[in-house]
């Protein structure tokens, strides 16, 4: 491949973010810093859309040889929690991220303080009384301008003093407010007179009750992405419209020029990504949790059984857009479903049983079969496996009028067991109602795997356990959380279109290795899907959750 080509290769594969990086560094802007910043609001979990901002602003910096701070969005009391602080860090840091400095705006309110004090005394700021109906009446339209209010023109001294009184605590919530003086007839609706201060009479998470005045999202963004000498601030295509605003404010402060880009947000069919949504779902019992498997969180993914490999493989996957659109949530199994065919060990677990009773393996004999934890893995050793007379196989590997090409257990016909014998069905025994209650076989005893000398070949094998060692267990299966692909555009409440049937709770019987597995340890169970054990767990009671099944439905998508 010639220079100019691969070039042109490479050139392709960088993302419109990444090209506009290699341009500032051609150019030498900043210095030849790369300086991002991930700034959630500490209101709610994260999900998987903030796990692709999270790959996008961290993977960037490092493959320019940049760094990341972790910013805080505290602004709004009333809906922040150092739980959800903690839980973010934590989330970060799981998907294989670390911050170089972890900020908070509220770390900025004596700055922001003072650039709004700044505002004022430069004639660009104002405080309104105005209630909000009257407000949302002088805004106008998208298609009507709108008209200024009546205290647009106070004096700079009167401005300050209210302000102040403001920050003193001197008025009820809701009677005033600070504006930015910029333009009521402007196109862009939030460049006419937007809001940058409100009272909150609120005992905040950190700085306690300093404060009873706070800056909007939109003064305090900025601002601090300035203050921290941020390169490049990667949003989501919903703050195209505050990019002017954004522009504005530093302009006009006359502070360090951080520049705001924008890309598509990360939409998943099936499920719903509001926060607000979210927490509807938590406060009103929908789910259990906010790491309730069935959630779309970092935390309920990762409780699901998902690993930071296969979501920072489905963000690089997806890529970086700059138009919105619905991604298939099959695309993000497929990569869990990648990953751990490389890495889960292998076990056998029944979950419909079917008992089988071996008539020439002696009674109360327990042999020890060996089986390969992962046939992927060349370093993943074996385990013993119990055998005995009575096995459990699955309801399902039974038919006693099978198919032509039917090659598990029929009468007269003949299966594998995994990494056990060969064993032949010899007659089926019923209950009064005719049900079939077990069968009775006969194994070929020269046929053990890794030592089978019988000559036999069959096209079956099953997998099983033996009913002695047999360790019950509780499987939830979970589904998808709604019943329609795309939540957002359903008609009625979003709540209307949760699928009743999204977690099923059955007993299995698994093979009694996994005794010894570990809070969230991941595991094919053969022939059934991935699983992990769940936190629920007891040592008398073990609790998997099914992360996903066997069948991949991406590749067939992906084909067409």
């Amino acid at each position: 491949m010639s220079e100019i080509t691969k070039e042109s290769t490479e050139e392709k594969s960088r993302n419109f973010i990444e090209q506009i990086i290699e341009e500032d560094l051609r150019t030498g802007k900043h210095g030849g810093r790369v300086l991002t910043r991930f700034p959630p609001e500490p209101n709610g979990y994260l999900h998987i859309g903030h796990a692709k901002s999270i790959c996008l602003n961290f993977g960037v910096a490092q493959r320019y040889g940049g760094a990341t701070n972790l910013r805080f969005d505290d602004t709004n009391p009333v809906t922040e929690d150092t739980e959800y602080v903690d839980s973010i860090k934590n989330d970060v840091q799981w998907l294989g991220f670390q911050w170089v400095n972890e900020f908070y705006a509220s770390d900025y309110f004596d700055h922001l303080y003072e650039f709004a004090i700044k505002l004022i005394n430069k004639g660009l700021a104002y405080v309104d009384e105005s209630t909000s109906e009257q407000m949302a009446t002088m805004k106008g339209t998208p298609t009507e301008p709108g008209t200024n209010s009546p205290y647009r023109d106070r004096s700079v001294e009167e401005n300050l003093d209210l302000f102040v009184r403001m920050k003193n605590g001197e008025f009820a919530e809701g009677t005033h407010i600070l504006r930015a003086k910029i333009d009521m007839v402007s196109s862009n609706m939030i460049m006419r007179d937007p809001i940058i201060y409100r009272i909150k009479f609120a005992h905040h998470h950190r700085t306690g009750d300093k404060w009873c005045i706070y800056p909007m999202y939109d003064f305090a963004h900025g601002q601090s992405d300035s203050i921290e000498e941020i390169t490049h601030s990667i949003c989501t295509l919903e703050f195209i419209p505050h990019r002017e605003l954004y522009d504005w404010c530093i302009e006009n402060l006359e502070i360090f020029p951080s520049k705001q880009y924008e890309f598509a947000r990360l939409n998943l069919t099936y499920t719903v990504m509001s926060k607000r949504k979210l927490l509807q779902l938590v406060q009103e019992g929908y789910v259990t949790g906010w790491d309730d498997p069935r959630m779309p969180t970092i935390s309920g993914l990762r409780r699901r059984g998902f690993t930071p490999e296969s979501i920072r493989e489905f963000c690089d996957r997806i890529g970086v857009a700059r138009r919105d659109n619905l991604i298939d949530v099959s695309l993000l199994e497929f990569c869990i479903r990648e990953h751990l065919n490389k890495v889960a060990a292998r076990r056998m677990v029944v979950v419909g049983p079917l008992k089988v009773v071996i008539t020439n393996f002696p009674e109360g004999k327990v042999e020890l079969c060996h089986s390969e934890n992962n046939p992927e893995d060349p370093e993943g050793g074996m385990r013993e496996v119990p055998f005995s007379r009575e096995i459990y196989v699955e309801q399902d590997d039974f038919m006693e009028v099978p198919s032509k090409k039917y090659f598990r257990l029929a009468p007269g016909q003949m299966v594998r067991l995994k990494s056990a014998y060969i064993i032949r069905c010899d007659e089926v025994v019923k209950d009064e109602e005719g049900k079939v209650t077990s069968l009775l076989c006969s194994y070929i005893e020269n046929s053990k795997s890794g030592n089978d000398t019988s000559g036999i070949n069959v096209k079956g094998t099953l997998h099983w356990v033996s009913a002695a060692q047999a360790l019950p267990v509780e499987i939830r299966q979970h589904d998808r959380l709604f019943k329609v692909e795309d939540v957002a555009a359903a008609e009625g409440d979003f709540k209307d279109h949760i699928n009743p049937d999204s977690l099923q709770v059955i007993t299995g019987y698994a093979e009694p290795v996994l005794k010894e597995a570990d809070v969230g340890e991941k595991f094919q169970f053969m022939r059934k899907g991935y699983f992990c054990l769940d936190a629920d767990s007891t040592p008398e009671k073990l609790v998997f959750n099914r992360t996903v099944g066997l069948k991949d439905t991406w590749g067939k998508v992906a084909a067409k």
